[in-house]
Parts: C-alpha cells; sequence; structure tokens
C-alpha cells in the first residue's frame, strides 16, 4: 500500500470535477489528485450533452426536409435513416478516453484510475494506493435511476446512453418520465421513424418550467404524432411475443423498447459516505449554500449533490467549493437568474421564476405573453405553437422570469440572464432596439404588452 499526499483530492473526472481542479491548480497553485472509476471527462462530452444534442440535430435536419423541402421549392426523395451511420458521426465528435486521461495528466493533475472508499475524512483509498488531503471534493455524478416499477426486471430497458448505440431505430418506443432527458429522446426516435408515447406521473411534461410553456411545447409535440400520457405511470412491464407490454392505467401498449427518463440517483454507493458521516438524501449529497457537506473538508457539486443538475451549475458550483476550500468560506451560490433550456424542437428556455413560483413567494404577479406564430421568422419554420412570456412584479415593474418555447429559446434565455440579474424592468425590455427578422423579437413584442 502505497500513499501520497495533496491539497485538494477530487473524486470523478467529469464537468464539476476539471472546472475544481483547474480553478485550484491556476488560481491558487494546488497540487491535485483525480479519481475516476468509469468515465474520463464524465458524462456530459460522453454520453449526454454533446451526443445527445448531435442527434437532435440530425433529426431537426430529418423533420425539415420532410416538413419544409417540398413546399420551398426544393426538390428531394423522402429522407430516411441510417442510425448506424448517425451513431458513427456522432462518434466522430467525442474525445476517446485515452486523449481525455493525456489532457489531464498534461495539466499536472495525479491521475488515479479506479474506485474510491473513504478511509477517514481526509483519505481515500484507491486500489492499493492511499490518498490524502485536507480538502476533498465529492463530484462523482449520477445515473439513471431505475423506478420501482413490477416486471421491469424483465425487460432490457434502454437510457440515455444505451439509446445512442442503438443501431437500428426502434419500431416503437414508451418513453417514462416527461423530464428534459425523456422529451428529448421522443422528438428524436420520433423524428427518425419510431412510434413513441411518453408516460409522466405528473399534470404537466417538463414539471420545472412554467406551466403555459411547458404546455406550449405539450401541443408541438403531439402535432408531430408523440403521445403524451400525463397524471399516471407505467402500473407494470411483461414480455410476450419478443415485445415488452406496458400497462398503464387500464391500456396495454405494446412496444419494441421502452427509454427510462424518469430521473436520476447519484453515485455514491462506493465511497463508505455512512462511515464517515456525509449526509446523503435520495436526491443526492446534503450541501448547503456553500457547497459543505456535513462533514468538514468535503465538499460535493454537479449531480452527485442537491441542487440544480446542469452542466454549468455543476461547474459553477464546483467554482464556489473551491472559492471556499482556499478562500474565507463566504462565497454562496445563487440562482436566481439561472437559465435551462429542453432542446426539444421548438426549445423549451427558461430563467428565473415560473409564474407559480413568483406567487409563491408573494410578488404582485402580472404576465405578458405573446404567440410564436406571430414572430415573422417562425412563419417560415410553420410554427403553431410556442410563446413568450414575460412574469413580472406588477408594483416596481421588475422582471422575475421569461419563459420562451421557440428555436432559438436557449440563446434567448441566456442572453437575458444578465438583465434579470441586474434587475431590468418590462420597460426596459418593451424600449430597447431588437434585430427584425429574429426569434428574439418575440420578448420586446410581449413586454410591449405590459406598456
Amino acid at each position: 500500500m502505497t500513499s501520497e499526499t495533496y491539497d485538494l483530492i477530487v473524486l470523478g473526472a467529469g464537468s464539476a470535477a476539471r472546472d475544481a481542479a483547474g480553478r485550484a491548480s491556476r488560481e491558487h497553485g494546488a497540487r491535485v489528485a483525480i479519481v475516476e472509476r468509469t468515465r474520463w471527462g464524465g458524462s456530459c462530452p460522453n454520453v449526454a450533452c454533446r451526443p445527445t444534442k448531435a442527434y437532435l440535430v440530425a433529426a431537426e435536419q430529418m423533420h425539415d426536409v420532410s416538413r419544409h423541402a417540398a413546399e420551398r421549392g426544393i426538390d428531394l426523395p423522402a429522407p430516411s435513416i441510417e442510425l448506424a451511420r448517425t451513431r458513427a458521426w456522432k462518434t466522430s465528435l467525442i474525445r476517446d478516453q485515452e486523449s481525455w486521461v493525456d489532457l489531464l495528466k498534461k495539466a499536472g493533475y495525479g491521475i488515479y484510475p479506479g474506485e474510491a472508499t473513504f478511509v477517514d475524512s481526509g483519505t481515500v483509498r484507491v486500489g492499493d494506493e492511499l490518498l490524502s488531503a485536507e480538502r476533498i471534493l465529492i463530484a462523482t455524478g449520477g445515473r439513471t435511476a431505475v423506478p420501482l416499477i413490477p416486471g421491469i426486471e424483465q425487460i432490457d430497458w434502454i437510457d440515455h446512453i444505451s439509446a445512442l448505440e442503438l443501431e437500428e431505430v426502434p419500431e416503437s418506443l414508451l418513453v417514462v418520465g416527461g423530464g428534459p432527458v425523456g422529451l428529448e429522446f421522443a422528438q428524436i426516435f420520433a423524428r427518425f421513424g419510431s412510434r413513441v408515447t411518453v408516460v409522466n406521473h405528473g399534470p404537466q411534461i417538463a414539471a420545472r418550467a412554467d406551466a403555459d410553456a411547458a404546455d406550449a411545447l405539450r401541443m408541438a409535440l403531439e402535432e408531430e404524432g408523440i403521445e403524451i400520457v400525463l397524471n399516471t405511470g407505467v402500473h407494470s412491464f411483461s414480455r410476450a411475443n419478443g415485445r415488452v407490454e406496458a400497462l398503464v392505467q387500464e391500456r396495454t401498449l405494446s412496444v419494441s423498447h421502452v427509454l427510462l427518463a424518469s430521473g436520476r440517483t447519484p453515485n455514491v454507493e462506493e465511497l463508505g459516505l455512512d462511515r464517515i458521516g456525509v449526509e446523503v438524501t435520495r436526491g443526492g449529497i446534503v450541501v448547503d449554500e456553500h457547497q459543505r457537506t456535513t462533514v468538514d473538508g468535503i465538499w460535493a457539486a454537479g449531480d452527485v449533490a442537491t441542487g440544480p443538475m446542469f452542466t454549468p451549475a455543476a461547474q459553477y458550483q464546483a467554482r464556489v467549493a473551491i472559492d471556499n476550500m482556499f478562500g474565507d468560506g463566504s462565497r454562496t451560490v445563487d440562482y436566481s437568474a439561472l437559465p435551462t433550456t429542453i432542446f426539444t424542437d421548438p426549445e423549451l428556455g427558461g430563467v428565473g421564476l415560473t409564474e407559480a413560483e413568483a406567487s409563491e413567494q408573494g410578488f404582485h404577479v402580472d404576465v405578458v405573453r405573446h404567440p410564436l406564430r406571430s414572430v415573422t421568422r417562425a412563419q417560415y419554420f410553420g410554427a403553431k405553437y410556442g410563446l413568450y412570456k414575460i412574469v413580472f412584479d406588477s408594483s416596481s415593474r421588475r422582471v422575475l422570469g421569461v419563459h420562451v418555447v421557440s428555436r432559438g429559446a436557449s440563446d434567448i434565455v441566456g442572453s437575458l440572464a444578465v438583465a434579470l440579474q441586474l434587475g431590468a424592468t418590462v420597460d426596459d425590455f418593451a424600449s430597447v432596439h431588437h434585430v427584425y427578422p429574429s426569434f428574439s423579437e418575440g420578448v420586446k413584442a410581449a413586454a410591449e404588452q405590459a406598456a
């Protein structure tokens, strides 16, 4: 058994881990060790954000050719998908594992492949090596949660990782869960040619989104032929004649594939956190506003910790943690102007509070809306469903939230985050210049209705 001491040990090699290691090394001259058991680079660039969005681009191209080529005077045969070639293109966009390791080694980090287990609050064991540090950041990420549905052990379900490795388009697909992952994959495979049904426990898809925005997206997806079943779950699974049968309410759905997308579970089992007193809930490792866990000297960031599960949020949390580890410990997280997007077509983007959240927090809430179909740029694509919605305080006129269902919504809400952070009013939104024809002009059009 060999031992080594570092200024910081980072468990995991994903977005939070790499950002933390880089900040600690560059700004504080820290000697950093990174431990990773499965996937150097983490989920986002390897099996989540980057490859998933590649499939969304392919699906959008296929949709636009099918839906709009003829009306635009472009004569093309009906498009078809050869999924094995799409998969190969997707793979070409991803850095390989050897390259990731080489990159991290060149950055000067100690690299330790293997499973980390806590020996005490300042020491972890990785194989035959003991690593010690005064500061440890847990950034081991999460994985697909498997719901407790009778018969689920009898079926070969897929998730966002294995779905990207399919070489043939599913004949039919049942998506369990109507959140970002489920909706994106539902549309991908529907546009590739699958018959798709989404089953969602709650009363709206995209549960954290503004209700009006979620409803607009639902109608857009249903118009494409995606069936969405709300307020229920799958009651049981069984196999029959080489297919999966799912009991949903009193109806039996027969499908070729089932994709699980109803939640995430933190990667903590092998860490031995109970041994050292780190509190863990179903939602992840419990952290405070400084990203500290319940044990001194241990912080957590990213999908393994409680809080928003987005790549930029993971990176942000890591920076907060590092600043507190090596500084005076006073920096706190602030998610009041966190832009988020579901990358369907149209995209559903939001920043700030939903109408319901603003009401719950006691604001004097007013809202204005503008339909996507009234925006010139959207008319080129025949958009029927979508909206621009501004939530504001009627007393101060301050904008509390902006919600957009449109192509390019991610760019719109991302650009507006600084305006919300600086306290812009709905009148500011109405008075500024805008670009025509653009998708973003819908925000100004909505704001003008507040006059």
